[in-house]
């Protein structure tokens, strides 16, 4: 927008909706996150009304169902069509790996990853595509310790009953199942330091089945009262700051892996599993510790050695990780990256335009 462009927004509207109150985006809410075959049909219809009256030469679709929709859209209206693949998605049947496909079909496909981009090219063998690797990028101004007041640490602390001295392991994420939360209990278990309370820390998502078996295994342990569910929490940068170690302990590939890189903005210690994203997002050794999925064992230990660093070792890995974090994953430098493959986009329908 800072250089003339205009930004326009549709969506189905949601917690980060109110984000765009001040700005001079102009926003369209409207059923964008429905499946129904009827419902994507009219949606590209409405798409390609805005498409006409507000003369928009991009459409940047980031989920299934509406990228849909915007493709017959950019059909329709002969403007160009980008998709952002930020999901390792689901293909166990038929069906579902041609609903997926839709996000290897833009003029332009952007990965959120280096792991993505070869997981595009490994499920898509025939895919002609360019493919953009730009990864994820988080608001370093948002996501700064200094900006967090200790009073709202210490209230959060309080919310999550944490006694005052204790230590805090974190993991943040929806409660599923393979986001690894059944491993993370696992793992606080054998955490010999009865000071370490463990908080999950996310949405369920009404998958009231999971959350009660985590609950169940947690008393089982013998937990209850150091290990706390304690459900969504909308300011993250304070629950960072509220931890000492972050975990991120999914047992399947994540396309990027937000939670790492947020705790490492945030001069968090970070210990997630060694699949996905986080072995991008992550230098083991220097900004976090890597340990294999499905593992509570060295989980615990990884957690542990983290624990154990004095105030000057811990400082060096945490400086380590902001500095990592703020030169490859400032959100200025994705949306730069982003506009870059705009204008190559642009520039091709000039040269085709002045060629024919």
């Amino acid at each position: 927008m800072a250089d003339g462009g205009q930004a326009l927004i549709a969506s189905q509207g949601g917690r980060m909706t109110h984000e765009l109150d001040g700005t001079a985006v102009q926003f369209f809410q409207g059923p964008y996150d429905s499946k129904n075959p009827m419902t994507l049909w009219a949606n590209a219809g409405r798409l390609a009304d805005i498409i006409r009256k507000h003369r928009v030469q991009i459409i940047h679709a980031r989920s299934r169902a509406p990228a849909w929709s915007a493709y017959w859209a950019a059909k329709r209206t002969g403007i160009r069509f980008v998709t952002t693949y930020a999901g390792i998605y689901n293909a166990d049947l038929p069906f579902k790996r041609h609903y997926n496909a839709i996000m290897a079909s833009g003029d332009i496909v952007i990965a959120n990853s280096a792991y993505t981009a070869r997981h595009i090219r490994e499920t898509y063998k025939d895919l002609r595509r360019p493919i953009a690797v730009i990864p994820r990028g988080i608001d370093l101004a948002k996501f700064n310790p200094a900006r967090v007041q200790p009073s709202h640490v210490a209230a959060m602390l309080a919310r999550w009953a944490v006694p005052e001295g204790a230590r805090v392991v974190l993991m943040p994420g929806r409660l599923t199942r393979w986001k690894g939360g059944l491993s993370f209990v696992e793992a606080m278990a054998q955490l010999k330091d009865r000071s370490v309370y463990g908080i999950l820390a996310g949405d369920s998502q009404e998958r009231e089945d999971f959350e009660d078996e985590v609950i169940a295994r947690v008393k089982e342990l013998g937990l209850a009262g150091r290990v706390r569910y304690v459900g969504q929490v909308d300011d993250m940068p304070t629950a960072f700051a509220a931890s000492d170690v972050v975990v991120s302990a999914s047992i399947e590939p994540e396309a990027f892996g937000r939670v790492a890189v947020e705790a490492q903005a945030m001069g968090r210690l970070v210990v997630a599993t060694n699949i996905g994203g986080s072995t991008e997002t992550i230098i083991p050794g220097r900004t976090g510790w890597l340990v294999p999925p499905s593992s509570p064992p060295e989980m615990a230990a990884a957690i542990g050695q983290a624990l154990s660093l004095d105030a000057a070792q811990a400082l060096g890995v945490t400086t380590a990780a902001r500095a990592h974090v703020a030169a490859k994953y400032d959100v200025a430098v994705m949306c730069r990256s982003t506009l870059r493959v705009y204008a190559k986009l642009l520039a091709r329908d000039e040269d085709l335009a002045l060629s024919a």
